[in-house]
């Protein structure tokens, strides 16, 4: 008999947030060992291979029934309001979108004991006390980690077997569907414009494939919580300065400046850089950031000449 848990093409693993940046890339490595469904809800990402759905996480009423009809074997839910600044802004979408559609994923699957794996965020952390594993105590300093620390809650008490993964600052090759900073980046540097990043905001900065291969191995060996951080300690303003070097960019353009400099909805916290050490002992192997810029350079590019990218929302 197969084993509950094992992965194996006929079993049907459902990711939420497949138009994003991190889910479109785990959709296309789950695909490997799963039989793929992805939620998405106004860009439809080319997935070749995964059955897609529109659907509102937000909306209650259509998801309970959706989700009964679909019947996943598991659940990696990765679609959220990420942004700190609009969760800010936009307080009530964010309780809905990081909080309220988590406890419905999260119900569903801890009713069923089927296997739920939530991507949280370092910015549950107040930057004050690095680096941060899994025993330290959350203490956000802004809305974003605020609502995530309260999902983490809910599922810890409607889903004690479930996986929660704290994700770190993730950067890699953009989708049709969502760019990352990284593409933010270099769009300014392409442009002549200097590129200010601070200098006083540290984080383990991990390669979006690395963290998508994390979550597939959670999701099979891990319970409770499990960070997924890289393996270096960076500074934006540092960070900047590898990619300018790896796309062979002037590093005059990449300029320092502090968060003090800017003002920003958002509080953000100085250093939230992480220790992922139980992830390393499950098998989780981060390369460094030299090696995911690489990756990123030589990343085929998928999109017809011309075309743009959806902003990652």
């Amino acid at each position: 008999m197969e084993h509950p848990t094992a992965a194996s093409p006929r079993r049907r693993l459902l990711i939420t947030g497949a138009s994003g940046f991190l889910g479109w890339h785990l959709a296309r490595a789950a695909q490997a060992t799963w039989r793929v469904e992805g939620t998405y809800h106004r860009h439809r990402p080319p997935l070749p291979g995964v059955t897609l759905h529109p659907i509102d996480l937000t909306d209650a009423d259509a998801v309970a029934p959706w989700l009964q009809h679909l019947a996943p074997d598991a659940v990696i839910h990765t679609a959220a309001l990420a942004q700190p600044n609009r969760c800010e802004q936009e307080p009530e979408l964010s309780y809905a979108m990081n909080v309220e559609a988590t406890r419905r994923l999260a119900k569903f699957c801890g009713d069923r004991q089927i296997p739920f794996v939530f991507t949280s965020t370092d910015q549950v952390f107040d930057g004050q006390a690095p680096p941060y594993s899994e025993t330290s105590v959350p203490n956000p300093i802004n809305r974003y980690g605020c609502h995530k620390v309260e999902a983490e809650a809910l599922i810890q008490a409607l889903h004690p077997g479930a996986v929660i993964c704290r994700l770190p600052l993730l950067y890699g090759p953009g989708t049709p569907t969502a760019d990352c900073f990284v593409q933010e980046f270099l769009r300014t540097l392409r442009a002549g414009q200097p590129l200010r990043l601070f200098t006083d905001e540290f984080r383990t900065p991990a390669y979006v494939e690395d963290v998508a291969a994390g979550l597939l191995l959670a999701l099979e060996n891990a319970v409770g919580l499990l960070h997924l951080g890289g393996p270096e300690r960076l500074s934006r303003y540092d960070f900047g300065l590898r990619l300018v070097e790896m796309f062979g960019m002037a590093p005059e353009q990449v300029v320092p400046s502090q968060q003090a400099d800017v003002t920003m909805a958002a509080q953000r916290p100085a250093d939230v850089s992480s220790s992922s050490q139980r992830a390393l002992k499950l098998g989780y192997r981060p390369r460094g950031v030299a090696a995911g810029l690489r990756a990123t350079r030589s990343w085929p590019q998928s999109l017809p000449a011309g075309e743009t990218l959806e902003p990652p929302w």
